[in-house]
């Protein structure tokens, strides 16, 4: 099974308008609510996939009720913490002349809501996969990732981080499946953004020696490098589309490539079928369906 953890999930309220004008009135020409955070994208596009997953992570309030009802509404399983006070939040995202984000701060996790995931982390058996992705809110330890992966090391779980800078480091020790940096977060770590594939491998080279099994790096327009635990390494494009959603298409990626490797066992078909994902979603306005994963994935 797959478990995915979301420890700020959001309702995105998506807007979009002809231009967005700072300080005036502005009109919307469409709307839409979407269930957002790192983990819960992995968990819908392994569900379009027809990959059975669990979200897990914590809800508040009446925006934490629409979005569980959402997301089963969908077909996605769920096992979230409920917290006493405050609210899911809510993220505004405006699409006009280009791209504004306005990111709700959310609830706060206290310790005994973070006992509580991890009395639910506990009861995964290997085999099983864990996806913890996104940044950690501030009131939580800047170490919950290390904390995680620590008590589950020697189970047999195989663990998918999708993080940046530090947090992803610290899960190096832990040999993780498969990480996901960008190559700007490549440069974060290393102090200077690869630009080249050669500067790309030495990179994902390093993490590899570091600790991580397998790296895919995304590059946004540039395609992908996975460099795999096997020696093999694999470079892709991107096929042809005008990019309509700049949100969720690195989560997609994480989900096709699980599905892939899933399916086949094959790290060459697994990074086919997350780059797919991954276009997919950047050309749609949401987060893409089976169909549409499929149709893209003919063009590698």
């Amino acid at each position: 099974m797959i478990y995915t953890v979301t420890f700020n999930p959001a309702l995105d309220y998506v807007v979009w308008m002809e231009q967005f004008q700072p300080g005036q009135i502005n009109r919307t020409q469409q709307e839409a609510v979407l269930y957002g955070g790192k983990g819960i994208n992995v968990s819908t596009v392994l569900q379009n996939l027809g990959v059975d997953n669990v979200a897990l992570g914590f809800l508040a309030g009446f925006t934490g009720r629409a979005l569980e009802d959402g997301l089963h509404a969908n077909g996605i399983r769920t096992d979230f913490i409920w917290l006493p006070e405050g609210l899911t939040r809510i993220n505004v995202k405006i699409k006009g002349n280009s791209e504004t984000e306005i990111n709700g701060q959310g609830p706060v996790i206290g310790p005994a809501a973070l006992n509580a995931l991890q009395d639910k982390l506990d009861r995964m058996a290997a085999g099983d996969i864990l996806v913890i992705s996104g940044s950690v809110p501030a009131a939580l330890s800047h170490d919950v990732y290390e904390q995680i992966l620590a008590r589950l090391e020697d189970r047999g779980i195989q663990f998918v981080v999708d993080t940046t800078r530090d947090l992803l480091c610290s899960s190096l020790p832990y040999h993780p499946f498969l990480i996901k940096p960008n190559n700007l977060e490549l440069g974060e770590i290393f102090g200077q953004t690869p630009t080249t594939d050669t500067e790309i491998r030495h990179c994902a080279a390093k993490l590899q020696e570091q600790g991580a099994r397998n790296v895919l790096v995304s590059m946004a327009g540039d395609g992908s490098l996975l460099m795999d635990e096997t020696g093999g390494c694999y470079r892709l494009g991107v096929p042809q589309g005008t990019v309509r959603n700049s949100v969720g298409a690195g989560d997609s990626m994480v989900a096709g490539f699980l599905a892939g490797w899933l399916e086949t066992g094959d790290y060459a078909y697994a990074q086919r079928l997350g780059a797919a994902a991954g276009s997919a979603t950047a050309f749609t306005d949401g987060l893409a369906t089976k169909e549409q994963i499929m149709a893209l994935i003919q063009t590698f």
